[in-house]
């Protein structure tokens, strides 16, 4: 199976579906999206009518909640009761208490209440359950909220990255939460400001790779048993290319995907210095550096990067990168749209998106469901705005992709870290077509709770394979026979 992905890579890297020249991104309703000061945004289908509706956080104006109709955006915050006027720093949709609605907790700037603040949904509007969970957070510069089931009791439990103390994982006990980090050993008390859970090793249960500041290495916390255990030095990752011990240098946001289609789940980095991409080993547990060999460190030791963001952009089967430059210093530091071309990224940044003040939240979602992947920016200036661009591809092209939505036995979305694969349709040697991970929390001033996303080129009819790691176990699920432009939900187990 191997040798076909390589194969099939190999075939892709010489015939993509669209040019870098032929990608156009438009902006939708660039009146409404035009408000600067956006730090954060945060997507799910918060209303249940199968299109992704975004929570935007600014810094001391009010927020916004878009209600997305049929790709037509309207604010709703006022009237569902999230439109506080405090500066947020970051934002994570989560179903905690299993009713079948997407929650939302918003991270704030320290002040008179809690910097955590839970809302949820009730279906009518949004109320404020933060004390009653157990979540009232007095002091803290929070960062990364992430919303993942990591002891596999089917409900979700709460990870907490902060940039001045240590890091917080509160478990999950019927809607009230109780900070366990310290106990289970990723109570990180470095400068961290990004995570991302996966199976990093395929034993069976979810691990946690953070991003960290000003000098401080990465951690790639490996659980066994319950217990986590800092493996990043041992595995590659501690410094994600950038420079060590650099207080200069830091890692931003960290992803994780399957960069190169071989079935392995690899590390990417958005950095302070050199961004950094790191290939799961074929031959041992660790990562191998290709940061150079793919283009993926062009900016140097001097750029300012505040987020990776994945998506298979032209439907080719192949996972492409967005990385946003942050403003500081005075400086605008550049945006990259990085085309995968099977062994190496090329620069395929329109010009309009280049010209943006994009400095914070960057994320994909497909807010027209026309199965083409649109952008979604922040920019937290004076000049900023919170853009939404559409993603121009032909109608045919957009349609040669698939939506998988991963639910548990009840239907609920507690499957952050599960893993999606796509194989052509039948029986036998199947063709690996691409793969996405379930991700509830990477995103550094972005996140979702949205279905994967996959683009399966001019397959016909594929199969689909989800895997879910929990309690030492990798469970498997498969769906056969979906066709182009299809949304299906798997359960997985």
């Amino acid at each position: 199976m191997l040798h076909l992905m390589r194969r099939y890579v190999s075939f892709l890297a010489l015939g993509g579906l669209l040019t870098a020249q032929a990608l156009q991104f438009e902006p939708l309703q660039p009146e409404l999206f035009s408000t600067p000061g956006a730090f954060v945004n945060a997507w799910a289908d918060y209303d249940g009518d199968a299109d992704p509706d975004v929570f935007v956080g600014f810094n001391g104006t009010a927020n916004r909640l878009y209600r997305n109709d049929k790709g037509t955006f309207v604010d709703v915050a006022a009237a569902a009761g999230v439109a506080e006027a405090r500066a947020v720093r970051a934002a994570a949709w989560g179903d905690f208490d299993n009713d079948g609605r997407a929650d939302l907790l918003v991270g704030y700037t320290p002040g008179p209440a809690s910097l955590l603040r839970l809302y949820r949904n009730t279906a009518r509007g949004f109320e404020d359950v933060t004390e009653a969970a157990g979540l009232t957070v007095m002091a803290g510069a929070v960062r990364q909220p992430a919303w993942i089931d990591f002891d596999g009791d089917n409900d979700l439990d709460l990870f907490v990255a902060f940039r001045d103390k240590p890091n917080a994982l509160f478990r999950n006990s019927a809607g009230r939460f109780t900070d366990v980090a310290a106990e289970v050993g990723v109570a990180d008390p470095r400068k961290t400001v990004g995570a991302v859970w996966f199976d990093a090793d395929a034993d069976g249960d979810l691990d946690l790779y953070v991003g960290n500041m000003d000098g401080d290495a990465n951690g790639l916390f490996i659980s066994t048993n319950g217990r986590f255990t800092d493996m990043a030095e041992a595995r590659g990752v501690a410094w994600a290319g950038r420079l060590p011990k650099d207080p200069a240098n830091g890692t931003v946001r960290p992803c994780a995907a399957d960069i190169n289609n071989d079935g392995r789940i690899d590390l990417l980095a958005a950095n302070y210095g050199k961004n950094g991409l790191f290939l799961k080993s074929r031959t041992g547990p660790g990562f191998d550096d290709v940061s150079a060999a793919w283009g993926f460190d062009t900016a140097g030791h001097d750029a300012r990067h505040d987020a990776c963001v994945v998506a298979d952009v032209n439907n080719d089967s192949l996972l492409d990168v967005y990385v946003n430059g942050t403003f500081t210093g005075g400086v605008q530091h550049r945006d990259y749209l990085l085309l995968n071309a099977g062994t190496r990224f090329e620069d395929a940044t329109p010009e309009n998106v280049r010209a943006l003040a994009a400095d914070h939240g960057a994320s994909w979602a497909d807010v027209d469901g026309d199965g083409a992947m649109d952008l979604a920016l922040t920019g937290s200036q004076a000049n900023g705005m919170h853009s939404i661009l559409r993603n121009v591809l032909p109608g045919a092209t957009a349609r040669q992709s698939i939506s998988v939505r991963v639910v548990d036995a009840n239907g609920r979305a507690t499957r952050a870290g599960a893993e999606v694969r796509v194989y052509t349709a039948g029986p036998g040697r199947r063709l690996f077509l691409g793969s996405g991970l379930v991700d509830s929390g990477s995103g550094y001033n972005m996140q979702n709770d949205l279905p994967v996303h996959v683009g399966i080129r001019e397959a016909t009819l594929v199969d689909v394979e989800v895997t879910w790691p929990a309690n030492g176990k990798r469970t498997v699920t498969r769906l056969a026979g979906v066709r182009p432009g299809q949304r299906v939900t798997i359960r997985a187990r």
